[in-house]
């Protein structure tokens, strides 16, 4: 098997027929019809998605294949169990709304043949509303400011991944968006490509501003596993010294005070600085018991390998 296309899709009756279609026809450049598979994943759709699924696999044969969830369970989740059933030594992801288009596919083989372990497509000309454009543009900023992976559209769905950099991905929640983030982290080489971005033509877009916070929070959950998960002291005894240096200090000048016959037990900042005190420490030990977690659960094969001596 070349190639794998893996399709998440909740609610999209009425795009399901013609997706096959424009996926077969791309394809024809690629591979004949036995070297490719088309895996869709029903995300617990409540329409005709599912029963369309089933008639296109009808007519294809193989060449569809399908899995659903009993219920809603969210991107991140669809996609991680498409990639696992994935044989493909190329994984192609893609939404399954019509808005991705598929002629793309080739030109994004292409350049990941140039020596890249993903190609992550980029809506330049995007045919969407200001409220989900404008919401993309300042989360694919904040994501660039505070991973040092710039990208212009981190949450496309179109992307293109060699089969050992989409083995890889392990994501969960909506950290589907970071995707390209977590694979640099693991040593992958990323690029992007710009690719054509359709109108949406049947149904109504599932993104609202209502996912930008819960985004946001993710985001620094990402950026704290990546870079801390195994140094966990690192962060929290730095910010647990800062603030016992700061408690030490007032407290010291405090005492000072005191002994030069000042009274300082009614004064506001002695509570600030026995509180800081306290809290640096109580960080400083939480960042001891997350490096006793850390040593003990840390394993040789958590390092990414991209080769091994046949030897060994």
């Amino acid at each position: 098997m070349k190639y794998s296309i893996v399709i998440p899709v909740m609610n999209e009756e009425d795009s399901i027929k013609e997706l096959i279609e424009k996926i077969m026809s791309a394809m024809k450049s690629l591979a004949s019809p036995d070297e490719y598979e088309i895996i869709f994943v029903d995300d617990g759709s409540t329409d005709k998605t599912l029963r369309n699924i089933k008639r296109g696999k009808k007519i294809h044969g193989d060449l569809i294949k399908f899995l659903s969830f009993r219920k809603n369970f969210g991107k991140s989740a669809a996609l991680s169990v498409g990639i696992s059933h994935a044989k493909g030594d190329i994984v192609i992801t893609m939404d399954g709304d019509l808005q991705d288009e598929p002629s793309e596919i080739p030109a994004m083989v292409g350049q990941l043949k140039k020596g890249y372990d993903v190609v992550s497509g980029w809506k330049e000309n995007r045919q969407d509303k200001i409220g989900k454009t404008l919401p993309s543009k300042v989360f694919n900023s904040m994501i660039g400011y505070m991973t040092g992976l710039h990208l212009h559209d981190f949450n496309c769905g179109f992307k293109v991944y060699t089969k050992q950099a989409a083995k890889e991905i392990v994501i969960y929640g909506q950290l589907y968006r970071f995707i390209p983030y977590i694979l640099y982290e693991r040593g992958f080489k990323i690029s992007e490509r710009k690719v054509k971005h359709n109108k949406r033509k049947y149904g109504s877009s599932k993104y609202n501003w209502k996912r930008f916070f819960p985004g946001l929070m993710d985001l620094i959950t990402i950026v704290f596993i990546s870079k801390y998960a195994k140094r966990p002291l690192h962060f929290f005894g730095f910010a647990g010294a800062l603030l016992i240096l700061f408690g030490l200090g007032v407290l010291s000048y405090l005492t000072v005070l005191h002994f030069m016959g000042i009274s300082v037990s009614e004064r506001p900042i002695l509570t600030i600085g026995s509180t800081s005190l306290l809290a640096g420490l109580q960080l400083l030990f939480t960042g001891l018991l997350a490096e006793l977690l850390t040593k003990y659960n840390h394993k040789a094969n958590d390092y990414p390998i991209s080769e091994t001596d046949s030897s060994l």
